[in-house]
C-alpha cells in the first residue's frame, strides 16, 4: 500500500475571488496563480505548491456549489514565523481571532478570519 498524506488538496471558498487574492497574498507574502476548473463553472486561483512534496496544495475558489463561513474544518498554512503574517491580517481586512501561541513541541499557532468569514490558521516552528 503506497503511503499518502491525510490532505490532498484544498478549496478555501470565497464570495469575492479578487478581494480574496489581495487577503491572501498580502498576509502570507505569496502570488496566487490562475488555475482553470475542469469542469468550467468555479474560478480558481491556486497557492504556488509543489504536487511532490510534503502538504498538500489548494485553491481560493469560487463557486455555485459552496460558499464561505465559519465552520469546524480549519487550513493552516505553514509559514517562518506566525508573528510575521499575524500583523499583516487587519491590514489586509481581516481578523486575528487568537494571537500566536504555543502549541508545545509542534511549534506556535495564529488564528484567524479572512475577508470572506473563513476562520484560517498560520502554524510555524518558531
Amino acid at each position: 500500500m503506497t503511503k499518502m498524506n491525510a490532505v490532498g488538496w484544498f478549496d478555501i471558498y470565497v464570495d469575492d475571488l479578487n478581494r480574496a487574492v489581495a487577503f491572501y497574498e498580502t498576509v502570507l507574502g505569496r502570488t496566487l496563480e490562475p488555475m482553470g476548473d475542469p469542469t468550467g463553472e468555479s474560478q480558481m486561483m491556486s497557492f504556488p505548491a509543489e504536487m511532490s512534496a510534503y502538504g498538500a496544495g489548494g485553491a481560493l475558489t469560487k463557486s455555485p456549489h459552496a460558499g464561505p463561513g465559519v465552520g469546524g474544518t480549519i487550513i493552516y498554512f505553514s509559514v517562518e514565523d506566525t508573528a510575521i503574517p499575524q500583523e499583516r491580517v487587519a491590514d489586509a481586512g481581516g481578523i486575528v481571532i487568537r494571537p500566536k501561541f504555543s502549541i508545545g513541541e509542534f511549534g506556535w499557532v495564529t488564528l484567524c478570519q479572512d475577508t470572506e468569514g473563513n476562520m484560517f490558521g498560520m502554524n510555524s516552528l518558531k
